[in-house]
């Protein structure tokens, strides 16, 4: 074997590597004042289809909640669930009350490549600073994506993302 057919040879094996189709939900936190904000990225080559994705925030570190209401369990500022991106992909706009720690949302389909995205305020129950919620506090929460094709769990990292992980389409 000569140097171009060894090179042929690998660059056909990444091709097909590359090309084989690995789901992945990637889902990213960012504290904002006065909104926080998640974004749920499909960067798989997979459409998710008919899907159930709950974001559980009830494994966190400081036993985070939605704060949507001024009169409750959150503190100071409280902002309702704002779907900012991607609206399309729900099959209808959950309800969340104030104390929630857990939100399911119903999917038609988010394709390939495209990410769904809302605001509401988060805050700590743990008597911290209540009202900011930084990458650590939310670590532990999760994400769960169940449809016909797909299940898989994710966990939050102190960096404030997590990965749903799953076989190809």
């Amino acid at each position: 074997m000569n140097i171009h057919s060894g090179l042929w040879s690998f660059a056909a094996a990444m091709t097909l590597w590359s090309s084989a189709a690995f789901a992945d939900l990637k889902t990213s936190f960012s504290e904002g004042a006065p909104k926080d904000r998640f974004t749920f990225s499909n960067t798989s080559n997979c459409n998710l289809e008919n899907a159930k994705m709950t974001l559980d925030l009830s494994g966190s570190a400081s036993g985070l909640i939605f704060d949507v209401t001024d009169k409750g369990a959150g503190v100071e500022v409280f902002q309702p669930l704002q779907i900012v991106s991607g609206a399309s992909a729900l099959a209808s706009v959950p309800k969340v009350k104030d104390g929630d720690n857990r939100i399911v949302f119903n999917m038609k389909r988010l394709n390939a490549g495209e990410e769904f995205a809302f605001t509401i305020d988060v805050d700590d129950t743990t008597g911290g600073r209540e009202i900011t919620v930084n990458g650590s506090e939310i670590s532990g929460a999760s994400v769960k994506l169940s449809s016909a094709k797909h299940t898989g769990t994710g966990r939050f990292a102190s960096n404030a993302n997590s990965t749903v992980k799953m076989d190809g389409c």
